[in-house]
């Protein structure tokens, strides 16, 4: 291994072993600043390793400084010779740059559990990309005592964020003035959402404004924030050796984003608005067509209209389970209704019942 790589290595394990440390600590004074500005940091650290080690460059021409975090996660995943990330490695990169970012510069206010699925996340991908590109065992570089620990390690998106969401709420009810403790609470929920959808940057006090008059007005977070709900914790193991990834959700495509497009990160998935297109439930979806709910019902059975996908779909937010129905099922019951009547549905329903 080159020398220079050899040195930034061990400069990233530095940062992370003490990311770990500080992540442990049984007090909170600086606690989640100075873990995610060391997770930040081990990770630029290693990117730069891996680029020399691979033969790259981690300066450009004529330059004195070397490339920052976007640049090294562009070449790690794009250059043909010095390529070992995938789009769902940077999505974490990103994520955990975009958190230390408003750690550093503002106010972030992130629960314990949202922290704890960066860290194991990050010591996990870190794992991973020792192992890849240097060949080496995370295990054998890290004091045996060093862990990432939690009580109560979530494992789940939906319910992280359906508990996340109530609390911010809460914060927001009128004459609490707690407003912003809620705008802090929300600023890495709306960190992790832009981020995934290729946004670069902080969300502005209008962002998080906005978000919060949605979420109180009882949109459903999977709407508000689209990016989170297209993707998802896989876990593998338990205890002591749980590993924990950001994966995107089967089906759903990451892109990686030109160079240059202003404001814009690396890799994004792309933007999936299917809460938008599957937009009525059932009592909509009747009054739309002029029918009574049982008698709407009657109809999408009689003619499998739940069967095609560019009618129905159910979707589950946390513990709930919301079934709905795209425009197009509008027309499609119009045209049944066209060659049958309604109420010959509804009688036939009725005698397959008794």
């Amino acid at each position: 291994m080159k020398r220079e790589a050899k040195l930034l290595l061990e400069k990233a394990i530095d940062s992370l072993v003490l990311a770990i440390e500080f992540f442990n600590r049984p007090y909170d004074r600086g606690r989640v600043s100075s873990t995610l500005i060391l997770l930040d940091h081990s990770f630029e650290m290693f990117m730069k390793a891996a680029i020399l080690h691979r033969g790259g460059r981690i300066r450009q021409k004529h330059e004195k400084e070397t490339i920052g975090f976007d640049a090294c996660v562009r070449r790690s995943l794009t250059d043909g010779t010095i390529k070992y990330l995938t789009e769902e490695q940077a999505l974490v990169l990103q994520t955990i740059n975009g958190l230390r970012d408003a750690a550093q510069h503002h106010l972030l206010d992130i629960s314990e559990g949202q922290l704890y699925v960066h860290v194991q996340s990050g010591v996990t991908l870190f794992r991973d990309l020792l192992k890849s590109v240097f060949g080496q065992d995370l295990a054998c570089r890290l004091p045996k005592r060093v862990l990432p620990v939690s009580t109560s390690p979530p494992t789940d998106l939906a319910t992280l964020f359906d508990a996340e969401v109530e609390e911010i709420k809460g914060l927001l009810q009128p004459g609490r003035r707690r407003r912003i403790e809620a705008m802090a609470r929300l600023r890495p929920l709306a960190i992790l959402d832009a981020t995934i959808l290729g946004e670069k940057g902080q969300p502005s006090e209008g962002d998080l404004r906005r978000i919060g008059k949605e979420l109180t007005q009882g949109k459903p977070w999977a709407v508000v924030f689209q990016g989170v709900a297209a993707v998802e914790i896989t876990a593998d193991g338990t205890g002591p050796s749980l590993s924990l990834r950001l994966s995107k959700k089967e089906g759903i495509p990451i892109h990686l984003v030109p160079e240059g497009t202003p404001g814009a990160s690396v890799v994004a998935v792309r933007r999936v608005n299917e809460l938008g297109f599957y937009n009525m439930g059932a009592k909509e979806l009747a009054e739309k067509v002029g029918l009574t709910v049982p008698k709407l019902i009657a109809v999408v059975d009689h003619s499998r209209l739940r069967d095609n996908p560019e009618y129905y779909k159910e979707f589950r937010i946390g513990s709930q389970l919301h079934k709905r129905y795209s425009q197009k099922a509008i027309e499609a019951i119009k045209k049944v209704l066209e060659t049958e009547s309604v109420d010959e549905i509804w009688a036939k329903r009725k005698k397959a019942r008794t």
